[in-house]
């Protein structure tokens, strides 16, 4: 696993400090037989690195088998997990093995381990501490050789506190750490994780990566990203859907990171320029006009040359439409079924927000 180590599909792409110190991580953990609690925030990437120690382990041609704590109430976790014998409850026709059972041999991630209830949370510690199960319904004591993982991505040590998890089972699952720090906090993985994403979609769409803009790669870098990977790997999705320019530009993003990405402060983390009065300027009205034009333009595609419709979509009367076009130049350049494209700008750029339109369903962005 290299410091830039990706996995088969992958999220856990990185070259950051951090990010190496997780690699390396991995790396020694990789063939123990010691129970991993993986921690981080929603779409950071704890399965997919769940996945890396299970392929990178002795138990590699053995099962992996994730599952999410979160999607069972309490009366179905134990079913889930432990199986059940017939007859133990209604609609209980035959046997079935659970989870722990299904992994036998090789791993299992136990995903939102912190949803987990305390009554079922007793009887995970006695499958901790002596490997096996029983069946609900049953009396049978079965053996389980299973490597266990688990996720959280709230602190479980804060949760003990609260009296919401139990301190025994905690100690027995933290007994190899593995903390994935949020997007925010590496935000120099983000261009990589950006360009991996990308060239994953637009290979997937036949066509070649397109070039993108100084001004989308500072947008994605000054975003937060409360989502982390997964919203990142979503946005490059939408993006490879809905971009048909040479290059993504600012046009083709979404508005929630368009101008939440605006509205943030600049990242300490990011080295200021020494000198700031040599930094080249940015004409905010041609930005303006630009980003004017662009919308103006799409309208009139989406509107096939209807100025009262266009003026509809952009939410401004006819004859402010009128004016506008004029002053952006696009009467002598958009006409009625004409097929120029806008530039940079899509619907999903409308401060509306997200339009969910796939590729070709409007104008060219």
């Amino acid at each position: 696993m290299t410091p830039a180590a990706l996995s088969m599909d992958s999220v856990v792409v990185g070259r950051s400090a951090r990010m190496r110190a997780v690699f390396e991580f991995l790396r020694v953990i990789g063939n123990s037989e010691s129970t991993v609690l993986i921690t981080g925030e929603s779409g950071t990437g704890k399965e997919v690195t769940a996945t890396l120690i299970h392929q990178s382990s002795r138990r590699k041609h053995h099962p992996f088998v994730a599952v999410s704590c979160a999607l069972f109430s309490e009366t179905l976790i134990e079913s889930e997990l432990f199986g059940h014998e017939r007859g133990a409850f209604t609609g209980a026709i035959k046997d079935r093995p659970g989870r722990f059972e299904l992994a036998d041999g090789g791993t299992i991630f136990l995903d939102d381990i912190d949803d987990v209830p305390l009554s079922m949370q007793v009887k995970l510690l006695r499958v901790l501490q002596n490997r096996t199960i029983e069946r609900l319904g049953g009396t049978r004591t079965v053996p389980v050789n299973v490597r266990i993982i688990a996720g959280s991505k709230r602190d479980l040590k804060q949760m003990v506190v609260d009296g919401r998890f139990r301190e025994d089972l905690y100690y027995r699952l933290n007994v190899l750490p593995v903390a994935l720090p949020p997007l925010r906090e590496r935000r120099e993985d983000i261009p990589v994780l950006m360009a991996h994403f990308l060239q994953r979609y637009f290979r997937r769409t036949g066509e070649d990566e397109p070039q993108i803009s100084d001004a989308v790669k500072q947008a994605f870098m000054r975003y937060g990203w409360p989502g982390n990977v997964r919203e990142l790997e979503n946005a490059c999705e939408r993006i490879a859907q809905t971009c048909t320019c040479g290059t993504v530009r600012v046009g083709c993003l979404s508005a929630s990171i368009l101008f939440r990405a605006g509205s943030q402060p600049a990242d300490p983390a990011l080295p200021a320029p020494s000198q700031p009065q040599q930094a080249a300027p940015i004409a905010l009205d041609d930005r303006l006009r630009e980003l004017e034009s662009n919308l103006i333009a799409w309208a009139l595609k989406v509107s096939n040359g209807n100025k009262s419709r266009a003026a509809e979509l952009l939410q401004i009367k006819r004859s402010t439409l009128g004016d506008r076009i004029a002053r952006c130049g696009l009467d002598r350049s958009h006409q009625v079924g004409e097929t120029s494209r806008p530039e940079t700008m899509t619907p999903a750029s409308l401060p509306d927000g997200d339009t969910g339109l796939r590729r070709g369903s409007v104008a060219d962005c």
